[in-house]
Parts: C-alpha cells; sequence; structure tokens
C-alpha cells in the first residue's frame, strides 16, 4: 500500500520541524550558559521525539534534560535543575508549572510549544541508574543512530493513536514511543511489523543487541532494552493492550486499501446519549454509577489508586455472592472520578449458606456445631453448614457499608484517594445521571467506549 497521502498529513512540515528545533536549540543553548556563570555544573541536551524526529504534526513537545554528575546529591539535582528550568522559562517568556514523576520537573508553554525541562544524572552506558528518567539520553542517542525509517515509525504511532494501544502511562498501558522505535528498528517497516505482530505470542521475544537476558522476564511482550540488557523496554505493556494492537494488527491486514486509511482517521462516531440509554437498558442488568471527588494528585498515581480501589470493591462484591458483569472507571483527572459497575446479580435472598468444615473433620465439625448449635448445622455435600440471614441483600446495601471509615479496611483503598472517596461518594443510577449532565460530556464518550469495546479495533 502507497502511504504517501497519510504521510502528508501526519508528517511535520520542513517548517514545524525547524522552529521546533530552533527553539530547543535556543533554549539549550542558554540553559548551558549559565551554569558557566554560576559555578553549577550541569549540561542540558534535546531527547525524545524531537530530537529522534519520530514526533507527529502538531505533537511537537519537546523534552530537555539537564543533566549532573553522578556524585550529584539528590537535593541538589532537584534544586539546581529546577532553578536552572525556571530561569529559562522566564528568559523564554514561559508559562510554567511543576509536576512529578520520580521527581519533580518542570513543564512550560514556550511559544507554542510545550517544554518539559527534566533533571536527571548523567548517564554513560553501564553507569547505575539513579533516578527512572536517566535511560533517556542514552535512548535518544540509540535511536537516533540505528533509525533509518522515521516514516515507518510515524505510521505506527498513528495507528496505535487511533486504535487506542499507544501511551506507556499507566492510564493507557500502551505501547511507549521508545517501543515503537525499536520496533521499527527490528522489522524494518510498519507493514513488515504488523505482518510480524499478527502472529505473536505470550512471551515474544526480541534482542536488538543479542544481550540473550530475555529468560528473566514473565511479560506478554519482551523487548530488551538495548542500553540495558536487564530492562524490558515492554515491561509497562499491559496484557489487554498488547492482546488489542495484535488484533488490530490482522484486521487490518485483512482490510482493503480503501479500509486501511480509515484506521489512521478518527472513528466516524456520532453519538447518542438516548442510543447509550437504549444500549444499557437492553442489557438487562443494574448499573452503578459511584461519583467521588479526587485530590489534586500526579496522573500516574491517580490512575493505578482507582483501578485498585474499583476491583476491590467488586471483588468483595463478588465475595458477598453478588454477580458482577463488567466494570471500569472514569476521571476528568481534576476533581472527579466515576466508578461504574455493571451487575449480573445485584439482589439476593435473605437466607445463605454458611459453610463450616468438611465432614471428615471431626473435632473441627464439633466445634462448629458447639458455635452455631447442633439443631442448625446440617450436611451439604461433604460440608458442614448452617443457613444465616444475609447482612447485605442488595449492591447498594455493600458498598454504603464498606464505603464507610469505620469499615473501609475491609476493601483495598488507594491511600491518596481514600478520604475523598469515603467522604464525597454518590451512588446514582445510570438514567438519572445521565439525565443530568451535558451531551457533550467527555463521559458519554467514555460510556460508548464501554459499551463498544473492539470498535477502535476495526473500520
Amino acid at each position: 500500500m502507497n502511504y504517501d497521502a497519510i504521510l502528508n498529513k501526519i508528517k511535520p512540515t520542513k517548517e514545524e520541524f525547524s522552529r521546533s528545533l530552533k527553539i530547543a536549540n535556543d533554549i539549550i543553548k542558554y540553559l548551558n550558559e549559565i551554569p558557566n556563570d554560576e559555578g553549577i555544573v550541569s549540561k542540558a541536551v534535546l531527547v525524545g521525539s524531537v530530537a529522534k524526529k519520530t514526533f507527529l504534526s502538531g505533537q511537537s513537545d519537546i523534552d530537555i534534560f539537564i543533566s549532573f554528575p553522578q556524585e550529584t546529591s539528590p537535593d541538589y539535582l532537584e534544586e539546581k535543575g529546577l532553578y536552572l528550568a525556571y530561569k529559562a522559562s522566564e528568559k523564554f517568556n514561559g508559562i510554567s508549572y511543576k509536576n512529578y514523576a520520580s521527581h519533580p520537573y518542570l513543564i512550560s508553554e514556550i511559544n507554542g510549544f510545550k517544554v518539559d525541562f527534566v533533571p536527571c544524572y548523567q548517564m554513560n552506558e553501564g553507569s547505575k541508574i539513579k533516578s527512572a528518567v536517566d535511560r533517556t539520553v542514552l535512548h535518544t542517542e540509540y535511536i537516533k543512530k540505528n533509525l533509518k525509517k522515521h516514516d515507518e515509525v510515524l505510521l505506527l504511532k498513528r495507528f496505535m493513536n487511533k486504535t487506542k494501544t499507544y501511551g506507556s502511562e499507566n492510564k493507557t498501558g500502551g505501547f511507549a514511543g521508545y517501543l515503537c522505535e525499536l520496533l521499527i528498528i527490528k522489522y524494518g517497516t510498519f507493514e513488515n511489523l504488523l505482518k510480524n505482530a499478527s502472529n505473536w505470542k505470550y512471551g515474544t521475544k526480541i534482542d536488538l543487541e543479542s544481550y540473550k537476558t530475555s529468560n528473566q522476564f514473565n511479560d506478554p511482550l519482551i523487548v530488551i532494552d538495548p542500553t540495558d540488557k536487564n530492562r524490558n523496554v515492554s515491561a509497562a505493556l499491559r496484557l489487554d493492550i498488547y492482546s488489542k494492537f495484535i488484533n488490530s494488527a490482522r484486521n487490518y491486514l485483512e482490510s482493503s486499501n480503501e479500509d486501511k486509511i480509515k484506521y489512521f482517521e478518527d472513528l466516524n462516531k456520532n453519538i447518542s446519549l438516548k442510543a447509550i440509554k437504549k444500549q444499557f437498558k437492553n442489557r438487562g442488568s443494574k448499573t452503578l454509577l459511584i461519583s467521588f471527588e479526587v485530590p489534586e494528585i500526579i496522573l500516574d498515581s491517580l490512575h493505578p489508586q482507582l483501578k485498585k480501589t474499583l476491583e476491590s470493591i467488586c471483588e468483595k462484591l463478588e465475595e458477598e455472592d453478588f454477580s458482577v458483569f463488567k466494570y471500569d472507571y472514569w476521571t476528568n483527572e481534576k476533581d472527579l472520578a466515576i466508578f461504574l459497575i455493571e451487575m449480573t446479580t445485584h439482589t439476593l435472598n435473605n437466607i445463605k449458606v454458611h459453610y463450616g468444615p468438611k465432614i471428615f473433620s471431626k473435632k473441627a465439625c464439633i466445634n462448629f456445631q458447639k458455635i452455631h448449635g447442633i439443631k442448625n448445622c446440617y450436611t451439604l455435600n461433604d460440608y458442614l453448614v448452617k443457613d444465616s440471614n444475609r447482612k447485605f441483600k442488595t449492591c447498594e446495601e455493600y458498598i454504603k457499608y464498606v464505603l464507610n471509615k469505620k469499615n473501609s479496611q475491609d476493601i483495598k483503598i488507594g491511600k491518596n484517594i481514600k478520604d475523598h472517596l469515603i467522604e464525597t461518594y454518590q451512588i446514582n443510577d445510570l438514567e438519572d445521571y445521565l439525565d443530568n449532565i451535558s451531551k457533550n460530556n467527555e463521559f458519554i464518550q467514555f460510556l460508548d467506549d464501554y459499551l463498544n469495546p473492539g470498535q477502535y479495533q476495526k473500520r
């Protein structure tokens, strides 16, 4: 297939590339002049997709790393790194704010570009990693040296964007930009990668430098970092996203050229609130929405805590004999989160079977009967059991019980969201909630994705 028309849309123009590179170089030049005047030992370098020429048009975020010698203390690195970042942002009239990863860094809007200023330690191959970002400089140098087909990376990134498999942050759990670049180095072209990916198995191994260390990992995809033989580049790739990519690759390869083009475009969706309500109604299940306020924390902490808490609630509902069909969560990443729990069984009878020991454990059975009364006990298969009144007859009753300070220890709640969840949660009926929100709300998009989970994998 000829990809020229697609590349004309997604490839940065010479003007866009030159402009981003000029701004980056001007900032770096300034950053490397300050230490000479103030006795700070550091060096600013350009990393990321702009440095590697692998950014999509309109997405030319600039990543500038300010590196310090290995012997630098973490406190000094943070203090001086942010000091230099703020100075550069001010010099170029940027609007900046501090963000957090393994340590604080600065994000600034400068001349229409998003610029990340990240303090790090200087790295050479074999150097000991002191912070999570330290490898990035080595990654950039490796790609600049070994990647020959930059356009193929752009096609892959665009394809992954539109099939919802791109991005290694916790929210997505997909393919990182560096991983995409390594895959193109391995397979040569976008199409050849998809042909190979259509046959990938669990635990597929890629070892560009033949380090032979892949056996120490047990992940869906294992791609040994060329700059660190003991690291799997795809460790953050979730199994479900890995599977989505394989399925998307197979569907793409089976498509006509006309339909293949659609994989590089947004889905043509006309979302109807009325249709969403009807779809939920036709499913015949009870759908609960638990809405609550969330604190202002970094997104890489927020998303895992929301996921962990929701999973724990659903596990406990199952233990109480309620049946959870599916669940998911949504957040505006500012102040609101919503747990969606779709129930197959949401009401129960008044009586439950309380299981005791197996009948063959004589002593345990005698003790069980002493506690519960011999007249109340009977055998069920090979267990001694008794009937007891249920404490919770509806899933709402259990949720209200467990989302209480006194009982919240029964579930695993993310530490940063615990107080907000317990103090502000509301249990909403799905239809009532939808009647009271804007039709253009991003939550509606989330519901459409929830109801049609495979829509991005085919065209």
